[in-house]
């Protein structure tokens, strides 16, 4: 039925409402039941269902459900659809305002055409007039062929918009089928990408496309599948093994966020506040270190234990895992944790590393997020392919986050911080609030080994020669080493380090210091904006 036939007299505002209740049902409820035949036997929702999965029951409102496609050339005339391919409106997710769009592609194959893209972008300028969240469930195959440049104009109002909002209202793809050619760069410009195992896929160009010109041969899954982006390239935030958990995931991000910059991030009372004294739980701290500096062991049990209700979700989890970032509270309130992971790589900072914890920082420092930063790092990964591919410019990305954040910031040193990765890692001169250090803390310029071997390869070679110890000799060395300078007391002593504290009273001391910059001030120099290594 077109929008202008209809069995009831228009006459009167009974037909009209009659009329009007038809073409409801026609634009939702029979478009919803052609698209669940399609999409249910591949084990996919709806767009709508997804949505409905996403926000609070009973809350979304649609806008531009009557859009049509003006486009007429190559048989369109005869296959538009209410909508255009795109379902858009406004609802809540925990009774906090949210802006979502959902591609349907079962509508042109979720395809943006002109009406689809002006949809989203509508979309986009009413949540930045709104101030609240925006987010995106992309499954679509690029732009709408049929349409033409009206199609591909409509990416560059999408994009611009997305920069637009940047740090201004969190923004979230969550990416449920194909996303190709253009419309994989305005998941780019989001803040947080989800993807489901071998269900999504992203890819600038097709396999075919990569066959015919390079001459490589690879599948859809290996060139841009959820795993693919999470663990190689770092497009995907989180990787979930459904649907169900990726929506999931979306809802339990939101609430760590403010619904934008000029706003607080929500507070949440713990299910098990604990006290300002040390506990139990807290003694556990005291033992986590191995006494050997070479020993690795995991520093989310670390993170855990100062956080409410051991409740850590993390972001990039797959990607880069010899840093840790994620999202957490204390005392109800929201912090961003980034941490050195000695289970991996030693905790080093190579490249991707140092990216994954910029990033994460700028996020949390956008949105009114403390910082709150656990520092175990031997230095910067060595290696030809680390400095040829970038790692001083790249590296140099982590630096610019800390110094231009004003959020609050806290630090603590549980072992190591040597050389430019204890610079890096959110130390006191690079902008830290409040900088704590454990005992068995290290900081120095490099390792005992390292720099026994340079202070005294004199020593060293004269022992040799002399047919003495070496290996005792050097024992000694660094053990004198360590108690003059690769410990925390030097820099407490010279103020770079505001407390050193037993391991168990970490999270009285973190509680204490969130407390005290709770009502932190911080401005920069006036700018247009800074000139960031990228």
């Amino acid at each position: 039925m077109s929008s202008l036939e209809t069995p009831h007299d228009l006459r009167t505002t009974a037909g009209q409402v009659a009329a009007l209740h038809d073409r409801t049902r026609a634009a939702v409820q029979a478009a919803d039941e052609r698209a669940a035949a399609k999409q249910h036997p591949r084990g996919k929702k709806t767009a709508r269902e997804r949505i409905a999965a996403l926000v609070d029951e009973g809350s979304f409102v649609e806008r531009g459900g009557f859009v049509r496609s003006r486009a007429t050339a190559f048989g369109m005339a005869a296959k538009h659809v209410d909508g255009d391919g795109v379902v858009t409106g406004y609802a809540t997710v925990e009774g906090r305002p949210v802006c979502v769009y959902a591609q349907d592609f079962t509508a042109f194959g979720g395809s943006l055409g002109e009406e689809h893209g002006a949809k989203i972008a509508e979309l986009q300028d009413f949540a930045a007039t709104t101030g609240c969240p925006v987010v995106g469930i992309n499954d679509g195959g690029g732009a709408r062929i049929q349409e033409g440049v009206a199609s591909l104009v409509q990416y560059a109002r999408i994009f611009r918009r997305n920069v637009h909002a940047s740090g201004v209202v969190p923004q979230v793809s969550l990416i449920l089928g194909p996303s190709a050619g253009g419309a994989v760069y305005s998941p780019a410009l989001t803040d947080i990408t989800v993807m489901v195992e071998e269900t999504s896929h992203m890819f600038v160009t097709g396999p075919d496309v990569i066959r015919t010109v390079t001459g490589e041969d690879v599948g859809f899954e290996e060139l841009g599948g959820g795993r693919t982006h999470a663990t190689r390239s770092g497009v995907a935030h989180h990787l979930a093994e459904s649907e169900d958990e990726a929506i999931a995931y979306v809802r339990e991000l939101l609430g760590y966020l403010p619904s934008n910059n000029l706003s607080e991030p929500p507070l949440l009372a713990p299910e098990h506040p604990r006290d300002l004294h040390v506990d139990e739980h807290d003694l556990v701290l005291d033992s986590i270190v191995p006494d050997s500096p070479n020993q690795p062991y995991d520093m989310t049990a670390v993170i855990a234990e100062v956080l409410d209700d051991q409740e850590f979700l993390q972001v990039h989890e797959l990607f880069a895992p010899n840093v840790l970032t994620g999202f957490g509270r204390v005392e109800g309130r929201p912090v961003g944790v980034v941490a050195n992971q000695p289970s991996q790589l030693a905790g080093t900072l190579d490249i991707d590393a140092s990216e994954k914890a910029a990033r994460f920082v700028r996020l949390c420092d956008a949105f009114n997020v403390p910082v709150l930063t656990f520092v175990d790092v031997p230095g910067f990964l060595p290696g030809t392919d680390q400095e040829w591919n970038g790692i001083i410019r790249r590296g140099a990305k982590l630096l610019y986050a800390y110094a231009e954040a004003t959020v609050p910031l806290v630090t603590v040193i549980t072992r190591k911080a040597y050389g430019g990765a204890y610079i890096v890692m959110g130390s006191k001169e690079m902008g830290a609030d409040v900088c704590l250090a454990w005992p068995s803390a290290q900081i120095a310029v490099m390792g005992a080994q390292g720099a026994v071997n340079i202070l005294h390869r004199s020593t060293l070679k004269a022992a040799a020669d002399a047919g003495e110890d070496v290996e005792a000799t050097r024992r000694g060395l660094v053990e004198d080493y360590e108690l003059q300078l690769a410990n925390p007391y030097v820099a407490a002593e010279r103020g770079y380090v505001d407390a050193v504290i037993a391991p168990s009273e970490t999270r009285v001391q973190v509680v204490r210091a969130l407390r005290a910059l709770a009502a932190k001030r911080a401005t920069l120099p006036a700018k247009k904006h800074g000139n960031i290594p990228l």
